[in-house]
């Protein structure tokens, strides 16, 4: 593959869990969120089972399109379940645990693929996460919790369904292939005039697909921004380090997997501690900090070489581990604690697309660095040198996205109102 063609493997799960989170969440908030969970859990074992067998690359992308149907529908309910089960004072202390649990998984993905990669092939991997979510199902089925709700059954509009999906749909696609043909920048204009649209008939009609009340949400707003900066600036870190280090310094996957996993268990490790710490302190400058953090590590990152220590490189991924940790779960408690238990499902939702269009928007700009700087050629043939250049264009920019973050993140209020 190129090294633009790589770039979907990652794209097509994004685009896709991230167009319909936000669907799955209002139909979780309406239906109930255990049922929404349980199938999500299940189409995602079953598109990894299938993809252990892909015989092309064209099956094996629509695969993922596939595992991204599951994964918004898991991201649509698994903040708002676990909010769900326990009082308000202990929010922080549970987003810390499922945060913990989060980067738990990340810092073993990194190894295991790692291994099983270099002594197996690609394919083993789906065979691990076919494993692993099997279990996630069973013990769904077994021990989600049934909280009952009287939410009110509302029909959601049918049009306002299809605008969103239309136009957010466009637009993703538009900006992540904007550097690919003439053809995408039309494609992005016509998502913008269809979200202006899709805006405007939301405010109008009874029942939208998303409830622009929560946007007039100060907290909420800004919260959900602050996680489409940060993220769309962080997760560009392991995908250039992981080229970098397999391409241009030429350690095997097997040590570059054990070498990334020092960020993730930074996060693990302390996410419960900063949640516990965010019942009592200020969520919004606790997150504030953690991308302070973020962006001091993203611009170390910025000065690598072909030299460059392996020490200063687990240094800036402690560094970042630490931001996320000090980010994440204060940040997810201020989101899911401006809003009613009602809507505790769309408010997941909108928090994980927020994640992940930041993370669209991130290998939109990642796609249009290494096209300006690599081109399309197959990536193993990518010269050492190029990489580092990337790498040393990426950063930056990523560094100052970072920053703006950090802006939207500091005109939150500093104390987070309960809602029940």
């Amino acid at each position: 593959m190129s090294a633009t063609a790589v770039t979907w493997i990652v794209l097509s799960f994004l685009l896709v869990s991230a167009l319909l989170a936000i669907p799955f969440g209002k139909i979780a908030d309406i239906h109930g969120r255990r049922p929404v969970m349980k199938i999500g859990i299940l189409l995602f074992c079953v598109s990894a089972f299938a993809n252990i067998f892909s015989p092309n690359m064209q099956l094996f992308l629509l695969l993922r399109v596939l595992q991204g149907v599951g994964a918004a529908m898991i991201y649509a309910t698994n903040s708002a379940i676990l909010v769900d089960a326990y009082p308000p004072e202990k929010r922080g202390s549970v987003m810390g645990i499922g945060v913990a649990a989060v980067f738990t998984g990340s810092s073993m993905g990194p190894v295991i693929g790692g291994i099983a990669t270099h002594a197996f092939g690609w394919r083993s991997l789906f065979v691990i996460i076919t494993a692993i979510s099997l279990v996630a199902f069973i013990m769904a089925m077994v021990n989600l919790p049934n909280i009952k709700r009287d939410i009110p059954k509302e029909k959601v509009s049918p049009l306002s369904v299809v605008l969103y999906l239309v136009s957010l749909g466009l637009f993703m696609y538009g900006l992540a292939t904007l550097t690919q043909n003439l053809l995408s920048y039309f494609i992005l204009a016509a998502g913008i005039i269809l979200l202006v649209v899709f805006v405007k008939f939301s405010m109008k009609v009874k029942a939208p697909v998303l409830d622009l009340r929560l946007l007039r949400n100060r907290d909420f707003t800004l919260s959900n921004l602050a996680v489409l900066f940060n993220y769309g600036a962080i997760f560009a870190i392991m995908y250039l380090l992981s080229i970098y280090m397999q391409l241009a310094r030429g350690y095997n996957a097997n040590v570059t997997g054990i070498i990334l996993i020092s960020q993730p268990i930074v996060q693990a490790i302390l996410s419960p501690i900063i949640g516990r710490l965010s019942d009592k302190k200020s969520p919004s400058i606790l997150a504030s900090i953690g991308m302070g953090f973020c962006a001091a590590a993203l611009f170390m990152f910025a000065f690598i070489n072909l030299h460059t220590s392996i020490i200063y490189i687990i240094a800036g991924l402690i560094i970042t581990g630490l931001g996320v940790a000090f980010f994440s779960s204060p940040n997810s408690s201020m989101i899911m604690g401006s809003v009613e238990n009602k809507d505790y499902g769309i408010a997941s939702s909108v928090m994980n697309a927020s994640r992940m269009v930041g993370q669209v928007v991130g290998m939109a700009i990642l796609n249009i660095i290494i096209n300006a700087v690599i081109g399309n050629v197959p990536i193993e043939k990518v010269a050492p040198a190029a990489i580092v250049q990337n790498l040393n264009i990426a950063f930056p920019i990523f560094g100052a996205f970072c920053c703006i973050g950090i802006v939207f993140s500091l005109q939150r209020g500093g104390i987070r109102k309960e809602k029940s």
